[in-house]
């Protein structure tokens, strides 16, 4: 009889990774100027001795306007690079679990404060705020200020600067990347026609609508290391009238595995206040099941996943290739223990922590 699906080993590219669980990037929104501190080492250390099979560090801003609220981590410039390399550094010294970063402009929902204070965005010239870029001059709440349209030198600045945090994180000797194009971010916003109104070549058509993303994929692909996974995060619909769909989502993940992207990790949601979404457990997995009969890389589903059999049902079924825990993995950081337990699968624990192995599952630890 074979083992769990979950518990079984999975190529990204040219990267390895131990089982089909991997750690969603989740805003810690703990960062100064930027730079990450003891915070992001505490979190980010717990979680690389979870025994999922990838690590994957927070939305981190390529530009400082880019960072979704004032206490959001960047990777733009020396500072914030260091205090990267410290926290990575300290990490690896204790894990060898392959780590990744997610890449991001927030676009038209940046200048925010922290979420515990309240999350509303902030005027620019006011303390913590600073004007927004977007796609055109749409906010993403008619009381809020509008965004500035990027212009050709904008588009450029942009795609720049991911390239140039790519360079970065190449340095960092992190193993991947995964490109943000979900959750009403900057380049989400430009492939939804509900927050793209350009009239020019990046509005319009699919087509048009794709070319700016596209431009920053290539341009993130070509900087970073090519033996090295580049990745995308999409939101697979708008869960709105007009907006952004499984349909569209699916013509996109095959432009990027034309273009040489790893895997797509399909979320969704995040650029109208109008949304209607049906959450549920699994609620998200039929968009990646979508994309997963269209492409060939691999595909990530996530949302709502916390049963460690509806996890194995995603993957064992085909339905994605692997899982991504956020949420429920702050809940729980041993959640990979737990489900390699209940499931009957294996699973890495550190040397420290190898004599907590219940007596039950004699053979949960890997030797």
């Amino acid at each position: 009889m074979s083992g769990p699906k979950l518990f079984e080993p999975l190529k990204i590219g040219n990267l390895t990774l131990a089982n089909r669980i991997v750690i969603a990037p989740m805003c810690q929104y703990s960062a100064e100027n930027g730079c990450m501190n003891d915070w992001h080492q505490i979190h980010l250390g717990q979680l690389a001795l979870s025994g999922a099979a990838l690590l994957t560090i927070e939305a981190s801003a390529v530009l400082p306007e880019g960072r979704i609220t004032h206490g959001d981590v960047g990777l733009y410039d020396d500072a914030t690079e260091a205090a990267m390399a410290g926290v990575i550094e300290s990490v690896r010294r204790w894990s060898d679990m392959p780590i990744a970063i997610q890449l991001s402009h927030a676009g038209r929902k940046a200048s925010c404060e922290v979420p515990w204070k309240g999350g509303l965005q902030i005027a620019p010239g006011a303390p913590n705020g600073w004007q927004t870029e977007g796609p055109s001059t749409v906010p993403f709440l008619p009381t809020e200020n509008a965004p500035v349209a990027l212009d050709r030198d904008g588009l450029d600045r942009v795609r720049d600067a991911f390239a140039a945090a790519a360079v970065r994180a190449a340095r960092l000797g992190i193993d991947a990347i995964q490109l943000h194009a979900a959750h009403g971010y900057l380049l989400h916003e430009f492939l939804s026609p509900l927050s793209n109104r350009r009239e020019d070549a990046y509005g319009g058509s699919l087509e048009n609508r794709m070319r700016f993303p596209l431009e920053v994929f290539d341009a993130v692909r070509a900087a970073f290391p090519a033996e090295r996974a580049v990745t995308m995060r999409v939101s697979g619909t708008d869960w709105a009238e007009g907006g952004w769909d499984s349909e569209q989502t699916v013509a996109f993940a095959k432009a990027l595995e034309a273009r040489g992207c790893s895997a797509i990790h399909v979320s969704s949601g995040g650029t109208t206040p109008a949304q209607q979404i049906p959450v549920g457990p699994s609620y998200q997995v039929p968009l990646a099941r979508a994309v997963k009969q269209a492409v060939s890389i691999p595909v990530v589903a996530v949302g709502l996943i916390t049963d460690y059999e509806q996890a194995e049902a995603i993957v064992g079924t085909g339905d994605a290739d692997m899982i991504a825990l956020a949420r429920t993995i702050l809940y729980d950081p041993r959640w990979p223990w737990h489900a390699a337990a209940h499931l009957g699968g294996t699973v890495k624990a550190p040397n420290q922590y190898l004599r907590s192995q219940p007596r039950q599952f004699k053979d949960l630890f890997e030797g």
